[in-house]
């Protein structure tokens, strides 16, 4: 049987801090994206799901795009400061749902920004456990401030809606040029390298996978939330 190569899952950003007398900090995004040519599902764990709330945990993203996850703190208590959690984004094959990688993001709960975190303690973070799908009821007031949801929508790279204050022109013309290097053919397809003038327009499979994590970064400059 031939061993599934593990692949790198890139996420941004790759760690969260909320942030407890800053009610903007509760809600934060978490993007995963997908530089390959194939579907992949992906599962999102966590080793205190309690605290968060997830409303459609997993799912697929197609080639070449990005899955939103918005995240918000439910457990704004003094007892949940300095303490660790991480979620774990796993991606899997599309039709036999075999692992191909983890990524596990930090997260903590600090009273303010002016709060050090060399103090923090950590839960049990290896006893991952998966959310559940159930849509909690509507009918609490108290839902509305400290609910969690995951708005996830699958997003092509050169189309993401988000809205912003104003537009980044710098940030915009490096998400262009990371876009069109995304279009140009890969020297895998040439079958070999080639000595004339346009070779050096063929990127490699490595190069593709950093232009699209680039592009991932740029892109929450400029839709940031």
């Amino acid at each position: 049987m031939t061993e599934v190569k593990r692949l790198p899952v890139f996420v941004f950003p790759s760690s969260l801090n909320f942030f407890a007398d800053e009610s903007s900090s509760h809600k934060q995004m978490v993007t995963v994206y997908n530089p390959y040519d194939f579907v992949v599902n992906f599962k999102v764990l966590c080793n205190a799901p309690h605290k968060y709330q997830i409303g459609d945990p997993e799912g697929s993203i197609k080639p070449h795009c990005c899955m939103d996850i918005v995240i918000r703190h439910i457990s704004i208590l003094p007892t949940c400061y300095h303490v660790t959690d991480k979620f774990r984004i796993q991606m899997n094959e599309h039709n036999s749902r075999q692992l191909l990688g983890k990524k596990d993001i930090p997260v903590i709960l600090l009273p303010g920004k002016s709060t050090g975190i060399s103090d923090s303690t950590a839960t049990s973070l290896d006893n991952f456990r998966q959310f559940s799908t159930d849509v909690p009821s509507a009918s609490s007031s108290d839902s509305s401030s400290s609910t969690m949801q995951i708005q996830a929508s699958s997003n092509s790279l050169g189309k993401l809606g988000y809205q912003n204050a104003g537009p980044n022109y710098i940030a915009i013309l490096v998400a262009v040029v990371c876009i069109i290097a995304l279009m140009l053919p890969s020297n895998e397809a040439e079958g070999g390298s080639s000595s004339s003038f346009w070779s050096m327009f063929h990127l490699s499979s490595q190069q593709k996978l950093v232009f699209a994590y680039s592009l991932g970064l740029v892109t929450m400059v400029i839709f940031r939330v």
